[in-house]
């Protein structure tokens, strides 16, 4: 027999508590003045013991709870009905919360896919869907989710970049919503033998490791500026394309290669200046 085999839940069918109550008082009450009776002594010491154990087979069933039934070790079956129930006084029992839970995992310093040390974390929300595998399949699923979780996450972050250098590759920083699905679906990999669901993942904290904080501060912010630089040469070369276009359209004035290519570097220079420039008036003639 494997003794690895894997053990998922089964539904227990057990009594309403409330009928067994009412019950077990009628035969408690009853043994009481039965004892006086001499001749009925010795069945009614038998009836009492069973009715004293069978006090023992109430349990209360919490909403959203499951209570996990093994007898001598063996699984039974899951009561998941609330309320009050009783079951056999020799199972053992165990609740289980089926209720939703979230927790934060730490913020865990790892490197990303180009070697870049970071500092990451993430809100993970789970739940428990399968008592049996919360219960025989691991030690301690609560630990088993963390520990599993933080891997997984470390595992998400080794294999994207921190910052986004192209529209044809995913990063942390910039494509949100795919990160997050990657990760839920690495976490519930990892989770699926513990009867656990993932129901959300989401990174809560990005950052850059304070040794390169700094310096990559400045990165972004020179390719923010060579960004912004590029469209303004872009726009202002079209401009001065325009320009030369309609002069020429028009026969507002004729102008050599000299003239044009000196009207392109002073226009460039407006265009594209940090700064307003001082205009200089040419009186004379330019032909």
């Amino acid at each position: 027999m494997n003794q690895n085999a894997e053990i998922n839940e089964r539904n227990l069918n057990t009594l309403a508590g409330i009928p067994m109550v009412l019950l077990l008082l009628v035969f408690t009450l009853g043994v009481l003045p039965a004892l006086a009776f001499t001749g009925f002594r010795l069945l009614v010491i038998p009836v009492g013991i069973i009715t004293f154990f069978c006090w023992f087979g109430l349990f209360m069933v919490q909403p959203n709870q499951g209570v996990v039934l093994q007898l001598f070790g063996r699984y039974i079956g899951t009561a998941r009905e609330p309320g009050l129930r009783w079951a056999n006084p020799f199972y053992s029992k165990k609740a289980v919360s089926l209720r939703i839970r979230n927790f934060e995992s730490n913020k865990l310093k790892v490197n990303d896919l180009e070697g870049s040390p970071i500092e990451i974390a993430a809100v993970v929300v789970w739940q428990v869907v399968d008592t049996a595998e919360a219960t025989f399949s691991v030690d301690d699923y609560e630990n088993f989710v963390h520990v599993q979780s933080e891997a997984a996450l470390r595992q998400s972050a080794t294999s994207y970049p921190y910052d986004q250098h192209d529209d044809q590759h995913i990063s942390l920083r910039s494509h949100t919503q795919e990160i997050a699905d990657h990760l839920r679906k690495e976490i519930q990999d990892r989770l699926t033998s513990a009867g656990v669901k993932v129901l959300e993942s989401r990174i809560s904290h990005l950052a850059y490791a304070q040794e390169i904080a700094q310096a990559m501060l400045q990165r972004q912010q020179a390719g923010a500026i060579i960004a912004a630089r590029t469209k303004i040469v872009e726009g202002a070369v079209t401009m001065v394309h325009m320009a030369l276009e309609q002069l020429a359209e028009r026969g507002v004035v004729t102008l050599d290669e000299e003239r044009k290519a000196q009207m392109v570097s002073n226009l460039l220079v407006v265009l594209c200046g940090e700064r307003g420039t001082q205009p200089i008036v040419n009186a004379g003639s330019i032909y």
